[in-house]
């Protein structure tokens, strides 16, 4: 039996560190990409605050009480995605004669609840811990909530189609600190 040379050793050597990277490569280049779309929906943001449209002009009776509206959008939840779908609601109010329109936020700053409008005493009360709010939004002492109901800009398009950008507010603090 003959051995085989220094030369056909380092062949075979190198040829083995040459399968090893290749299949290591083919292997990796899979798994990378496998693992960057499973975390990829951890990784992501949440869509900046954006303009959607709420209600049309003529839906807001310029009466000075507000009216609750859906907002709607595309929602994307981890991997799953939902058309079309209620991501929150605001109130909005417009004065007599007026095309200005205030919106605010439909979420009590204190605890994240929704709060209802009561015609009746014409306030805003959360059903959670009982904080009220005036129609235009400020804390009715006494109150739990830290901070005013949450004003949201808004504006009234050329075909009178009214736009609100939608934020969410970080709940309990008293500062007013955009969730993200």
């Amino acid at each position: 039996m003959t051995r085989p040379g220094p030369d056909a050793s380092r062949r075979g050597f190198f040829a083995k560190v040459l399968a090893i990277a290749c299949g290591g490569l083919a292997t990796a280049v899979p798994c990378g990409a496998g693992l960057f779309a499973f975390l990829d929906p951890l990784r992501r943001r949440g869509e900046a605050s954006t303009f959607r449209p709420v209600a049309d002009l003529a839906a807001i009776p310029d009466d000075g009480l507000p009216r609750q509206f859906s907002v709607i959008a595309d929602r994307v939840d981890a991997w799953t995605g939902f058309a079309a779908e209620p991501i929150g609601a605001v109130y909005l109010r417009r004065e007599k004669g007026s095309r200005e329109v205030e919106a605010l936020s439909a979420t009590c700053p204190h605890a994240g609840c929704f709060v209802d409008l009561d015609k009746g005493s014409h306030c805003f009360r959360c059903p959670c811990h009982n904080s009220t709010f005036t129609l235009d939004g400020g804390i009715v002492d006494p109150s739990p909530s830290p901070r005013a109901m949450d004003a949201l800009e808004c504006r009234v398009g050329a075909r009178g189609e009214v736009e609100v950008k939608w934020q969410r507010f970080r709940a309990g603090v008293a500062d007013k600190v955009v969730q993200g």
